[in-house]
């Protein structure tokens, strides 16, 4: 018998046994559930066999097949559009302004989606100082509508095939729900993706032209005390994120709001770990705890902030 062998037939605990154990665990042998798995898993992590960043990236992926596009979806009033009848002026505005790649192109109206405009396919008419050659109908893409219900792996895996990186969300009556992008369900599993458009790291808080401010949720509450001039208390927690977060009682998602003294705070960035990124609006009320699911909150405001 082997020394790998002997050390096998007597859990010897070293690094091959747990690979093992974890091996099939993940290949549908023991654990018996998904509890279980998660115990072998956090078992392992804390036996160095993975680390944090590892675990949790794998306790996303379990996590993305319990949830519905319904639970991270942008929802329709914050969708950022064109028009189809648009000339080069009116398309390069939400463009640039909102810095995303993808724009789904309407009608008549908001639940009228005809399309999908990638702002790189305006690049050739911009070199071309013009727009006379501009026809809508030949530039837009044909857009991928998904319903509310269908599961985030489920979703992934038809981003994949369909090589798309924006699906619609109709409800059940057929009307349009919102968006939802390939990369709202990677941060799912790997936490939130920075790019170029997001904010420097050295500032906690940004004015915005329509008396709102984008608060990151890390802001420390003795700053953003001194910023607003308010008196949130820091003795249970350091930042702001900490304390909506306490507010809302659960891990809120994107758009939703609660009331704190003058103050109201919608979620703008979100994943399953954390909030990320508020804004935050003065209000005439004061000490009442508010919470709802807004249908037109925060409008083009958050259109122009909301990461695609």
């Amino acid at each position: 018998m082997s020394v790998d062998d002997k050390r096998s037939e007597q859990g010897g605990g070293g690094q091959r046994g747990w690979l093992e154990r974890l091996g099939q665990a993940l290949s549908g042998g023991e654990p018996r559930d998904r509890e279980d798995l998660v115990d072998t898993l956090r078992d392992a992590q804390r036996r160095e066999l993975l680390d944090a960043d590892q675990l949790a990236m794998i306790e996303g992926v379990l996590h993305v097949s319990e949830l519905q596009v319904r639970d991270i979806m942008i929802p329709r009033s914050q969708m950022v559009v064109v028009r189809r009848d648009a000339d080069m002026a009116e398309l390069l505005a939400p463009v640039i302004e909102s810095g995303h790649s993808r724009f789904p192109v309407i009608g008549d109206s908001r639940d009228d989606v005809v399309g999908i405009l990638i702002a790189k396919d305006l690049l050739r008419f911009v070199a071309d100082d013009g727009d006379s050659r501009l026809k809508m109908r030949e530039l837009m893409r044909p857009a991928l509508f998904v319903p509310e219900s269908k599961r985030l792996d489920v979703l992934l895996t038809e981003f994949r095939s369909s090589r798309n990186h924006l699906a619609v969300v109709v409800d059940e009556y057929g009307g349009v729900a919102g968006i939802v992008t390939i990369e709202d369900v990677l941060e799912q599993i790997v936490g939130e993706i920075d790019d170029e458009h997001d904010y420097d790291d050295d500032r906690y808080i940004l004015s915005h032209r329509q008396g709102g401010s984008m608060v990151k949720a890390l802001t420390p509450i003795e700053d953003f005390n001194s910023h607003f001039e308010t008196e949130l208390s820091d003795d249970e927690f350091d930042t702001i994120g900490g304390l909506v977060a306490h507010r809302f009682g659960h891990l809120p998602k994107r758009g939703e709001i609660v009331t704190i003294d003058s103050l109201r705070f919608e979620v703008v960035r979100a994943d399953n770990r954390r909030i990320h990124l508020l804004l935050v609006r003065q209000i005439p009320t004061s000490g009442s705890q508010e919470r709802r699911q807004p249908d037109s909150a925060a409008g083009s405001s958050v259109d122009a902030l909301g990461k695609r």
